[in-house]
């Protein structure tokens, strides 16, 4: 008779391996990426693999629903000049393009004029510290347990004047009620919080 141990133990091996593996690579992912600065810049990376590091957008939003995690909506081109754009939503670690668009610029200015770059002046790493910040505000000073994050996202004027641009962050407790507004400039500073 054969001793079929050795055997057993390979295949229970391999199993373990690719659960360990699956497991890993799955703790990567975008949809359950922390608000925080470390998760925000994991999420910037996927951006930049997906459209290119010098890739130019007008929108850029992440949403957190406990059910599915981070779903993250963007309006992006890499060639500005063709005044074409793409919008764009990652939910559950899959692309989705939801509409092309086309935009008008005033004539004699640039495209890239009126649109950011990541990277560059814009940073999701920063966006990320700042939802940190502004959890442990609420900690502080209205005794919350958990504040969770409902949506990070950068609010860019239409007319390119990047000192007007802000980040925007809205927190919920956990279990829902009040929405806390934060609104930061790009270095951090908080202009106002309101609920």
């Amino acid at each position: 008779m054969k001793n079929l141990t050795p055997k057993i133990s390979r295949v229970g091996l391999l199993f373990v391996l690719l659960v360990i593996f699956k497991l890993v690579s799955c703790s990567g992912t975008t949809n359950n990426q922390p608000a925080t600065a470390d998760g925000f810049s994991a999420i910037e990376n996927e951006l930049k693999n997906k459209f290119g590091d010098d890739a130019y957008y007008t929108d850029l939003s992440i949403t957190y629903d406990k059910s599915i995690g981070n779903i993250i909506g963007v309006t992006v081109t890499e060639e500005p000049e063709s005044l074409k754009m793409g919008q764009w939503n990652l939910s559950q670690d899959t692309w989705t393009q939801n509409s092309d668009i086309t935009i008008e610029v005033p004539k004699g200015t640039k495209a890239a004029d009126y649109m950011f770059q990541l990277g560059k002046t814009i940073s999701l790493s920063k966006l990320g510290g700042l939802v940190e910040q502004s959890v442990q505000k609420l900690k502080d000073e209205k005794d919350l347990k958990n504040p969770t994050l409902r949506t990070a996202a950068l609010n860019y004027p239409d007319n390119g004047d990047i000192s007007k641009a802000e980040y925007i962050i809205n927190l919920k407790p956990e279990n829902g009620g009040t929405t806390f507004r934060f609104y930061y400039t790009l270095n951090g500073d908080l202009i106002k919080m309101n609920y």
